[in-house]
This record gives structure tokens, C-alpha cells and sequence, in this order.
């Protein structure tokens, strides 16, 4: 069993590679992203420390379906078909568990798919900011504090729209005191107006 390291916004392996092995993430989180034809990429998803990625490939025998690339220093398990796939094949709890696992990826990206078409950018983008939140987030005596540091490139790839379009609905939220940004870190300062534009708040 080897172990890979990337340094921070290191690519792991791209979109239409062979995929021959699978990682388990020791440390650091990285990002799945993947591109359409006119060369605008969609993050798909942030991937933690204990998760499994890169193993759909291994399974179908397909190049790999999104680019992957480390946000910070990461540190991998390499772990080969052969040996995914044994140990799948005497563990059938640990099976069912990555299908689960696989299931609610794919209610992700189709919500991420529902979220593009049916909501405007001030309401993706909330609704994003609140999820980071409620997985990344910490609360500080200035507010939740999202502790994942974040391009406003990457947040546009989330939610599909711009940069600049993150950067204007980012200064504006900042102007009317929603949230405010230092260090590449956003802190959240009034989560009851993300709540009302993403729809969460209670009537």
C-alpha cells in the first residue's frame, strides 16, 4: 500500500484519464470538478478526509469522469482494483455502504443540476454558502465562520456563473452586512437573509 502526497492545488488525476487506482483521503480536502464543451468547469463536489474517490472508474472500466484537484497539502492511499475489488467481494456491508455513499452523490449533482435552472444567482449562491457552512463552519464571536478557503473562482464553478459575478454578489452582501470576507475565509454575519434567499427561512 502506497501513500500519495500533493501539495495545495495539485491535480490528482483529469477528466478522460485511466483510472487504475482508487485513494482513501488521509489528510486535506481536495475538489471534483468536471468541464463541458465550451471549456467551463463545474465543481461537483468537496471531498473530506475518510472518503473514497477516484473508484467509479475502477468499477466500469472508464476513464475518469471529473479532474480532481487537492485545495490544500492532501495525503493519499493508493489502492489498487485488484485489491478494491477483493476486498468489496469479502466485505459485503462495506459494498453496500460505498453504494449508499455513491447514491447520495448523485442526489447532489441532480440538485446542483435543479438549483442551476430553476434559482438565480443570489439563492445558488446562498444556498451554497450555507451548506459549506453547515459542513466547514464554526462560530466565531464575528459569526460562522466557513473554515475552507475558497477562490471566488471556485465558488462561481459551484454554482455556475462567473468570478466576477461571485465577486459583485459577494461585495454587495458585504455592503449590507450578510457576511464579510478576510484571508480567502468567509464568515457569515446575518444567516437568517442566506436562509431567506435559499428558501430555508421559516414563514
Amino acid at each position: 500500500t502506497a501513500v500519495k502526497r500533493l501539495s495545495a492545488r495539485q491535480i490528482l488525476f483529469r477528466k478522460g484519464e485511466k483510472g487504475n487506482h482508487a485513494y482513501v483521503i488521509i489528510k486535506g480536502r481536495l475538489k471534483v470538478a468536471a468541464s463541458g464543451e465550451d471549456g467551463k468547469e463545474t465543481v461537483l463536489r468537496i471531498m473530506d478526509p475518510g472518503e473514497v474517490i477516484g473508484e467509479i472508474a475502477l468499477f466500469d472500466s472508464q476513464p475518469r469522469s471529473g479532474t480532481v484537484t487537492s485545495l490544500e497539502a492532501a495525503e493519499l492511499l493508493v489502492i489498487q482494483r485488484r485489491d478494491l475489488l477483493a476486498f468489496l467481494e469479502s466485505h459485503p456491508k462495506t459494498a453496500i455502504k460505498l453504494l449508499e455513499t455513491l447514491a447520495v452523490r448523485l442526489r447532489t449533482i441532480s440538485a446542483q443540476l435543479e438549483d442551476r435552472v430553476f434559482l438565480h444567482l443570489p439563492n445558488r449562491l446562498a444556498k451554497k454558502l450555507l451548506a459549506l457552512a453547515d459542513t466547514y463552519g464554526s462560530q466565531t464571536p464575528q459569526g460562522l465562520r466557513i473554515d475552507l478557503r475558497l477562490k471566488q473562482g471556485e465558488l462561481g464553478e459551484m454554482v455556475g456563473v462567473s468570478r466576477e459575478s461571485i465577486n459583485k454578489q459577494l461585495r454587495a452582501w458585504t455592503a449590507d452586512g450578510v457576511l464579510h470576507s478576510e484571508r480567502g475565509f468567509i464568515t457569515i454575519d446575518r444567516a437568517e437573509e442566506l436562509e431567506r434567499l435559499a428558501g430555508l427561512a421559516l414563514s
